[in-house]
């Protein structure tokens, strides 16, 4: 582990950067004694975090708001975390999903799912930006994931970062690797049905 001590007497910039050039795993260690390295956490993931809260949410206020509650909460619960298998950035993921959970719960409605940027063809660390013109087959393939139940869609969502394995992801979503890998092969096939249904050459 990198001792913070050597980048005492350097500029700010150069201990931002020699902090950047830690892992996960280390600034966590780090954040538990000195909250500003937590900062770090949070640039290195604000931005993927609010992409997946955005498409499960549809609007910036609310995605705004969700965001930051996932932080402050990993903040507060910063030191009850293990990793034990579970990457910092899954167990960011897993309380999205939780806050996610209740966010609808409270509200008790259909979720509003925006896809305007195409989750599956945009990289994930974008900002979510409406587009002017979507292709046809675009605007079915958004369709047909608006009508997958919100557990399937998350899936796809998490499937679509390309940052995780089915087992990391199971433990995002509170299942084994094996029901991942059914249930996304499922999800997969009830797509490709709807879309042929649609006249979608794939």
């Amino acid at each position: 582990m990198c001792n913070l001590k050597r980048v005492e007497g350097l500029s700010l910039s150069e201990q931002n950067q020699a902090l950047e050039q830690l892992d996960d795993h280390e600034l966590v260690e780090h954040s538990r004694t000195d909250s500003s390295v937590f900062g770090v956490l949070y640039e290195r993931h604000v931005s993927r975090i609010y992409n997946y809260v955005f498409h499960r949410v549809g609007n910036v206020h609310d995605a705004e708001d969700l965001t930051s509650r996932v932080f402050y909460s990993a903040y507060s619960h910063l030191a009850s975390y293990r990793e034990q298998g579970v990457p910092f950035t899954a167990w960011l993921y897993r309380i999205a999903h939780n806050l996610l959970a209740n966010w609808h719960r409270d509200r008790s409605r259909r979720p509003v799912i925006s896809l305007d940027d195409i989750i599956l063809s945009s990289p994930a660390h974008e900002h979510p930006e409406p587009m002017a013109e979507q292709h046809e087959s675009a605007r079915q393939l958004n369709a047909a994931i608006r009508n997958l139940d919100a557990e399937r869609r998350e899936l796809v969502f998490l499937k679509a970062t390309g940052e995780f394995s089915n087992a990391e992801i199971g433990k995002i979503l509170g299942k084994s690797e094996g029901a991942i890998k059914s249930l996304y092969h499922r999800t997969l096939l009830a797509l490709r049905k709807e879309l042929e249904n649609k006249g979608f050459e794939r």
